[in-house]
């Protein structure tokens, strides 16, 4: 199974989770799944428990709300698929976590560039909006938009998702 990393991008509820799910289950590995959500509050137990149940008996969850590039580099290996879900909250984990996002996320690319397994990255658009009005939110947007575009720039294969539909960006 070739290593290739692939990166979903779109908007909130656009279907990048399900297109993600999608392509990973097509190969025939095993699944991983690297779950960075933290539930804080019950909507969020909600949402993480309604992702679950769309996996089927398949896919084995590795809970990594920080530490997603050791979870990647322990995870990968030959006939295995690592599915992350999603990197705008482990963006929104290490800020608010007061993390190093600089020196995470120079690990979380050297990470991927040495990965034996196809791995598939889903981020929510973040820059197709208007400019936040406050300068935490500001300074996610920033750390998120700059996540994307590194991680789109070492993918093999890129999609943006609208709506359910998905558009091939990369290559």
């Amino acid at each position: 199974m070739d290593a290739v990393l692939t990166f979903i991008t779109g908007g909130a509820r656009s279907g990048k989770s399900a297109r993600a799910q999608c392509l990973a289950e097509s190969h025939a590995g095993e699944l991983v799944y690297l779950a960075t959500a933290q539930a804080f509050d019950e909507e969020m137990r909600d949402r993480i428990a309604r992702h679950q149940a769309d996996r089927d008996a398949r896919w084995r969850t590795v809970e990594c709300p920080v530490d997603l590039p050791e979870a990647i580099a322990r995870e990968t290996g030959e006939d295995r698929v690592l599915l992350v879900d999603c990197l705008t909250l482990w963006t929104s984990n290490l800020l608010l976590g007061e993390h190093d996002f600089a020196a995470a996320s120079k690990r979380l690319i050297d990470t991927l560039a040495q990965a034996h397994s196809p791995v598939i990255l889903v981020s929510n658009e973040v820059g197709m909006g208007i400019v936040p009005d406050n300068a935490l939110a500001r300074q996610f947007r920033d750390m998120a938009g700059r996540l994307n575009q590194q991680v789109a720039a070492i993918a093999d294969r890129a999609e943006l998702v609208v709506s359910g539909l998905s558009l091939t960006l990369k290559p």
